[in-house]
């Protein structure tokens, strides 16, 4: 199997890291390839933000907790009340990936962005995790800005990343197979 399946099919969401910050150059890695997906018309309709302050990441941590606690859900309401929860599962490093607003189709073109980032994460044994609850820090315009996202751009999803604690390799859990029809 050539090293690209391999690596997708290897690549786990990872809830547990060490708390030693990923260096310079595999960040930088990270964020070009996902520069390099593909986007509708080349419009290239993202931005990174790269949160690495502990005391952000602290905060992020307390206001997404906070609202879930709130919520009518009771999986996110129980989950936002267990003080232990940290939507980062305090991974040293936080990427939001915000689109443009204008963009054609800057949800598809983020999410491409993201799957890159995840897969090359993964080809250097970096964990990490899509973070689809930060939309509850997302909606409050107030701590937004706090994330110096340029004007008319809108944060999308985040994703963590760092040493993965448990080096021990995850099976993946089985596949349905049976999604695919053919016309020929």
């Amino acid at each position: 199997m050539n090293d690209v399946l391999k690596t997708i099919k290897s690549r786990r969401s990872v809830r547990k890291y060490k708390q030693e910050q990923i260096s310079r150059e595999e960040l930088d890695a990270i964020l070009e390839a996902g520069m390099y997906a593909p986007t509708a018309h080349n419009e290239q309709p993202w931005h990174f933000t790269v949160v690495q302050n502990q005391e952000l990441l602290y905060d992020i941590n307390e206001k997404v907790r906070k609202e879930m606690a709130a919520s009518d859900n009771e999986w996110i309401k129980k989950t936002g009340s267990n003080p232990a929860f940290q939507v980062t599962y305090d991974a040293p490093t936080l990427i939001i990936v915000s689109g443009r607003k204008d963009g054609m189709a800057w949800q598809v073109d983020c999410a491409a962005a993201i799957q890159n980032m995840l897969i090359a994460a993964e080809s250097m044994n970096i964990g990490s995790v899509w973070l689809g609850l930060l939309r509850f820090f997302f909606q409050k315009d107030e701590e937004v800005s706090k994330l110096g996202i340029p004007e008319n751009y809108e944060p999308f999803y985040g994703i963590a990343f760092g040493y993965k604690a448990n080096e021990e390799e995850q099976v993946a859990p089985k596949k349905n197979m049976d999604v695919v029809n053919y016309i020929r």
